[in-house]
């Protein structure tokens, strides 16, 4: 996948497929437009080539949200699907006031040439959001592309979206995010050192340091996860919280255990995949309370993970 991230480097293209949009998770209603614009460029012998834009729209306009990818996250999904070309914008003063008409004649058609567009049923471009399929379909006769919409895609008769793969996982819902997304909810971060308390109950833990602070993370509590460390994977379990049982612990800490692991990883990246939720986070009675329940959640952990890798090999 060739990247570009401004308009004047976009290379002239004999028979671009294009689609545009945030694509925040690239979810499974997202991938179905990715592999409809990959199969008419394979069938044209054409280029398949995706639009987004960094920051988010809703960022730009100073609106608090929190998104299920970074920007390197969504590069790196949308690579995975087989996109030929890949156009980043930044959305700025100059584009946010680009009325649907300018869009679509200077993205679209300047700059990558659009012989077939195809976008998703509820996409919106151009300033106020004026532009969608039924815009593009009025002024269709005097463009030089064809379009076409893809329809929601269900799971279970409710349609994916961005929004309620947020809201799963802020209810600590990992299952259902997972489904809708078609892949686990990552985690990445950077080791960092902490107060290396759990090491004097039995159960040391990385501090991970997410560096984007518009990444979300899901609700407070326990999960079993996967941990991959230099594209090496280990069990684990993760804790989001404040650590109640600590008097004025008042930050907010993403802290994993690793199954079987005794190394020093400060100041590594590693990833983090959840794999179910345990429980909600709690104040015990002290730290003996705490290392009990640390024991079973380890063994409700192992029990997901292992569930998980059943179902897989099945």
């Amino acid at each position: 996948m060739q990247i570009f991230q401004n308009t004047q480097d976009f290379p002239h293209l004999p028979f671009a497929v294009v689609t545009s949009g945030t694509f925040d998770g690239v979810h499974l209603g997202h991938q179905q437009i990715l592999q409809r614009i990959i199969q008419i460029a394979k069938e044209n012998n054409g280029q398949s080539v995706v639009i987004t834009f960094f920051p988010h729209p809703r960022m730009f306009f100073g609106q608090d949200v929190k998104l299920l990818n970074t920007l390197e996250e969504k590069i790196s999904l949308l690579e995975k699907t087989g996109i030929d070309y890949l156009l980043v914008l930044p959305f700025n003063q100059e584009l946010s006031n680009l009325s649907a008409e300018d869009f679509i004649q200077k993205i679209y058609i300047q700059t990558t040439q659009a012989q077939k567009l195809v976008i998703g049923y509820d996409h919106h471009f151009g300033k106020g959001r004026e532009g969608n399929f039924e815009f593009l379909q009025k002024g269709v006769s005097n463009y030089p592309f064809d379009i076409e919409e893809i329809p929601a895609q269900d799971i279970d008769q409710i349609a994916i979206s961005s929004t309620k793969i947020r809201n799963a996982l802020l209810q600590g819902d990992v299952k259902t995010a997972s489904k809708y997304l078609g892949s686990p909810y990552q985690i990445k971060g950077k080791v960092v050192k902490g107060d290396q308390l759990g090491r004097t109950i039995g159960y040391p833990t990385a501090n991970i340091h997410v560096e984007e602070n518009y990444k979300l993370i899901p609700c407070d509590g326990i999960y079993a996860t996967k941990v991959y460390i230099e594209n090496v994977e280990y069990g684990g379990m993760l804790y989001i919280g404040n650590r109640p049982v600590i008097e004025n612990a008042f930050e907010k800490r993403i802290e994993v255990n690793i199954f079987d692991f005794n190394e020093d990883i400060y100041d590594k990246i590693i990833q983090i995949e959840l794999v179910d939720f345990i429980r909600h986070d709690a104040k015990l009675a002290g730290l003996e309370a705490l290392q009990m329940q640390l024991a079973q959640d380890k063994i409700d952990a192992l029990q997901k993970i292992n569930s998980l890798q059943s179902n897989l090999a099945e």
